[in-house]
């Protein structure tokens, strides 16, 4: 390559450019280190009165794809404003990149259209049905492979990772218990104030403490509980699991030859399956004692007296009952939480998105399973 050759930079004449049939004449290199230049002489173009417009490539000594799509948008824009254009003396080796620019134009763009469709509305609903299947199916999977590691483990203790489940335990019990006393204490107590509220208007007061009791210990001590623990270490297993899809590391782990579920799932759900009965315990106590100190301060009902119309009002069955739906709570807020990590992409926008989703569909699954324990234990007359 001589020294004339690397000086030479793109050039663009028009003749004629006030008549009808201008003609633009492109010579020199219109490669990507001419891009610059090339772009600011198309810039330059102007022919409002143009019918038709010739553009001369004979002059064009190198072009590349930078070059092409820079002589494509002059064209556009020439045919945009009414003119039609021609291309004229296009060498032979050059021909294939402007027809492979022609198809790989971009579409126009279009806005959706926003009018009631019967049809649009059928296709939205089959594709939340198809979400919802496939959904179902990542969570029976996880299922069966849980209840496999859970076989495996009988006839091999030593598959089971103590240590993780320990872990994930004391995270997900002894890190809740402040949050859960709180919330269930309060809960207790607003619940004795609304009812004493009413209840005294039919001097029937003392009732109050029969609310409290089959109320808490039946249904809101495990349902709060498990939509706190949904909402606190449902969302973390979710970013953890996810942050690891992610990063790769658990395609990591199946080089090395170990199972992703063993490993991940099975000890959170364990620690959790045993951590949610003891949480809604101690969320039991805690309303109990809101509520008896409402009772106290409020009705005018002593702890003593509390105590003995509770024993008179309630039995062991009544917390039985409650503490019988934990292990299946949580196993519901594992799952969906697990399935949802799994399902991360490779953004952080996935990630949010997907730990969202996990809070949302555990918190909808917990209260819908409650509702069908209600409905089992109202049938066996428990």
């Amino acid at each position: 390559m001589n020294v004339q050759s690397v000086q030479e930079t793109a050039r663009l004449k028009v003749d004629d450019a006030d008549s009808e049939m201008p003609t633009i004449a492109v010579s020199g290199p219109w490669t990507l280190a001419q891009a610059r230049l090339a772009e600011d002489l198309v810039e330059t173009v102007s022919l409002p009165n143009a019918q038709n417009v010739t553009i001369e490539l004979g002059g064009v000594t190198a072009l590349d794809t930078a070059g092409t799509w820079l002589l494509h948008r002059l064209r556009a824009g020439l045919e945009f404003r009414g003119a039609r254009v021609e291309l004229a003396n296009v060498e032979d080796r050059f021909a294939p990149l402007f027809a492979e620019i022609e198809t790989h134009v971009p579409r126009q763009w279009k806005p959706r259209r926003t009018g009631i469709s019967i049809v649009a509305g059928l296709e939205a609903i089959g594709r939340q049905a198809e979400i919802l299947w496939k959904d179902a199916i990542s969570v029976v999977s996880i299922l069966g492979a849980f209840g496999i590691g859970l076989a495996a483990a009988l006839f091999n203790p030593s598959r089971l990772r103590g240590t993780s489940i320990l872990a994930n335990f004391d995270r997900a019990c002894r890190g809740a218990v402040p949050i859960v006393a709180l919330m269930s204490f309060l809960i207790g107590l607003i619940i004795a104030q609304q009812g004493g509220f009413y209840l005294r208007q039919f001097g029937a007061e003392t009732f109050v403490v029969d609310l409290v009791g089959v109320l808490v210990l039946r249904e809101m001590g495990v349902l709060l509980t498990a939509i706190m623990v949904a909402g606190r270490s449902g969302s973390a297993y979710t970013a953890e699991i996810g942050s690891m899809k992610m990063r790769e590391e658990i395609d990591a782990l199946k080089v090395l030859g170990l199972e992703p579920v063993e490993i991940l799932v099975i000890p959170r759900l364990m620690a959790l399956m045993l951590a949610l009965p003891l949480l809604t315990f101690i969320a039991d106590i805690a309303a109990l004692a809101g509520a008896a100190v409402v009772c106290w301060t409020y009705m005018g009902i002593p702890p003593e007296a509390f105590l003995q119309r509770l024993h008179e009002a309630v039995s062991m069955e009544e917390l039985v009952v409650g503490l019988a739906k934990g292990p299946f709570m949580a196993l519901i807020v594992g799952l969906i939480a697990c399935a949802e990590g799994l399902k991360v992409g490779g953004s952080a926008e996935s990630l949010g998105e997907k730990t969202t989703t996990s809070v949302v569909k555990a918190i909808f699954m917990v209260i819908v399973v409650d509702g069908l324990f209600a409905i089992f234990f109202s049938a066996m007359g428990i």
